[in-house]
């Protein structure tokens, strides 16, 4: 059984998927881990690049778009590390990062989730740790409501902007994008819930363990790049349908997670 499990998930993007698994290979300095590649609607370029670039690697090909929760779990079926680290395919990893990740939560029992610090690619961070959502959250964000001042300081309060992101905080939740927890966990706690396909799957992952008494943590001693792509590119009609979809789509997930907690109370921390 290797120490670590990296699950990496990708969907049409055999470019930076390159990219980010010659990352884990050149700048990932222990051995004991094992990295599995979970795809979705995999197309003929990815298939030859996996087995003619990354043949160690496991892969693991989809007909269909099983989405971000559906790749995880079938790369977990396959994995068998004592820890697991999800990865979106558009990370890219620096040294020692991944370390720095394990190292923190093996010497830390009471933590069920741990992440890094995103960057963008002129080293500047992204938002990546939020506190959980209000029904006035969607609200504020989605509506003209949003332009004032009360709504701006509500927003302002579940993007963390008060916080500077340089020490290592316990967090609501997690963008998904990076995530290390524990295999023993996972199967007390359970994967992602397949009724979020897009949007809110690790919101509610987070939730869940902070139930069970897990703690979640931001660590930004751990730093990875991540290329937080937009859905669309060229016309701006295309732009607009794209971003629509997308808009309704977090909608949808969002009324599924008001509904699955409602009346329930949200995870006290400090």
């Amino acid at each position: 059984m290797p120490k670590l499990s990296i699950i990496v998930t990708n969907y049409k993007n055999p470019d930076l998927l390159w990219v980010c698994l010659d990352s884990i290979r050149k700048n990932l300095s222990m051995t004991d881990y094992e990295t599995i590649v979970a795809d979705s609607a995999t197309e003929e370029d990815t298939a030859l690049m996996m087995k003619d670039e990354f043949p160690e690697m496991t892969f693991i090909p989809s007909k269909e778009n099983v989405g971000f929760g559906g790749a995880v779990r079938n790369g977990y079926g396959k994995s068998s590390g004592e820890y697991v680290l999800v990865l979106n395919g558009d990370i890219i990893i620096k040294k020692d990062s991944i370390e720095t990740l394990l190292g923190y939560i093996e010497k830390n029992p009471d933590v069920g989730i741990v992440g890094p610090k995103l960057l963008n690619f002129n080293e500047t961070f992204q938002l990546s740790c939020f506190r959980f959502y209000t029904p006035l959250t969607i609200l504020y964000r989605r509506t003209f409501l949003g332009r004032f001042g009360f709504a701006k300081n509500h927003l302002d309060r579940f993007l963390m902007k008060g916080f500077d992101h340089k020490t290592i905080k316990e967090v609501d939740w997690l963008m998904g994008s990076a995530l290390m927890t524990r295999r023993s966990m996972i199967e007390e706690i359970g994967l992602l819930d397949p009724q979020f396909n897009m949007y809110f799957e690790d919101t509610d992952w987070c939730r869940r363990f902070w139930e069970k008494g897990y703690k979640v943590v931001f660590n930004p001693d751990s730093e990875m790049y991540h290329y937080h792509g937009r859905g669309s590119a060229g016309k701006n009609i295309l732009k607009l349908l794209v971003s629509n979809r997308l808009t309704w789509i977090h909608i949808i997930s969002s009324v599924k997670y008001f509904r699955k907690y409602w009346g329930k109370p949200l995870p006290e921390h400090n």
